[in-house]
C-alpha cells in the first residue's frame, strides 16, 4: 500500500516551497516563467542592443533640437507638429520594412531616435530654463529608466503573454499624436496639458507591456528592429509625459 502523507507533511512541503520560491533569484524565476530557444535569446538581446542605438540617437537629437532657436521654433508650429507626426510615423515603418538589410534598416532606426530626439527640443528647452534646484530634465530619464525597468522585469517574471495586435499599432499611432501634440504647444499647459500627459503616459506604459511580451512570445517577429522601434515608441511617450508633469508640477509659477 502507498504510504499516505499526514497532514503535517504536506504543511511542511508547502512552506518548503514557499521558502524556495522566495529564494529563486531573478534569473532562475525567469528561467521557470519562459523557456527560451538560443535563436529567440539572441533576438532578445539584440532588440534591447538596438533599443539603446535608438535612445542614444534621441539624446543627441534632443541636444541639437533644444540648442537650436530654428528648430524649437518649427517644432513649436503647426506645420512642425504635422511634418513630425508624418515623420515619426513613417521613419519605424521604414525601418521595419528594410530590417534584412543591415545598412538602410539601422539607418532608418538611428533616423527615427534623432527626429524623435529633435520633437523633444521645446519641452526639453522649457524644462532647462525652469529653476525649481531640480534637473527636471534628468529627473525624467531617471523615472523614465524606472518605469521601463518595473515594465521589463514584470513581463518577464509573469509568464503571460499581453497581446493587443490591432490595439497596439493604432494605440502607437494615437500616443505619437498626443505626445507631439503636449512636446509643441501644451508644456506646463495647465489642468489639459496634465490630462493629456497622463493619457500619454498610460499609453507609453501599455506599449511597453505589450512590446515587452511581443519581443518575449510573438513568433511574427524575426528580427530585432521590429521589437526595437516598438519599444522605442513606448518610451518616447513615457518620457515624454514625465517631463510634462514634472514641469507642470515642479515649474515656478
Amino acid at each position: 500500500m502507498l504510504a499516505r502523507k499526514s497532514p503535517a507533511t504536506y504543511a511542511y512541503c508547502s512552506h518548503k516551497e514557499v521558502i524556495l520560491s522566495q529564494h529563486l533569484s531573478m534569473t532562475e524565476r525567469f528561467g521557470h516563467s519562459v523557456e527560451l530557444s538560443e535563436e529567440r535569446s539572441e533576438l532578445i538581446k539584440g532588440t534591447y542592443h538596438y533599443l539603446l542605438y535608438g535612445v542614444l540617437a534621441a539624446a543627441v537629437g534632443a541636444y541639437f533640437g533644444s540648442q537650436s532657436e530654428t528648430i524649437i521654433s518649427l517644432m513649436s508650429s503647426w506645420m512642425g507638429w504635422i511634418g513630425a507626426i508624418l515623420i515619426l510615423n513613417a521613419l519605424p515603418m521604414i525601418a521595419i520594412k528594410a530590417r534584412h538589410n543591415p545598412v538602410t534598416g539601422f539607418l532608418a532606426l538611428l533616423a527615427d531616435g534623432f527626429f524623435a530626439g529633435l520633437v523633444l527640443g521645446p519641452v526639453i528647452f522649457i524644462a532647462g530654463a525652469i529653476t525649481t534646484g531640480t534637473n527636471i530634465v534628468l529627473n525624467a530619464i531617471l523615472l523614465t529608466g524606472a518605469v521601463f525597468a518595473t515594465v521589463t522585469l514584470a513581463v518577464w517574471t509573469s509568464g503571460k503573454r499581453y497581446e493587443a495586435k490591432r490595439g497596439l499599432i493604432l494605440g502607437i499611432f494615437v500616443a505619437i499624436i498626443a505626445a507631439v501634440m503636449l512636446n509643441a504647444f501644451m508644456p506646463v499647459g495647465g489642468i489639459f496639458g496634465i490630462l493629456i500627459s497622463i493619457a500619454v503616459g498610460v499609453m507609453g506604459v501599455m506599449i511597453l507591456v505589450y512590446s515587452t511580451s511581443d519581443v518575449l512570445y510573438d513568433e511574427s517577429i524575426d528580427h530585432p528592429i521590429i521589437g526595437a522601434v516598438m519599444l522605442f515608441a513606448g518610451l518616447f511617450n513615457v518620457f515624454t509625459a514625465i517631463i510634462n508633469l514634472l514641469m507642470a508640477f515642479g515649474g515656478d509659477d
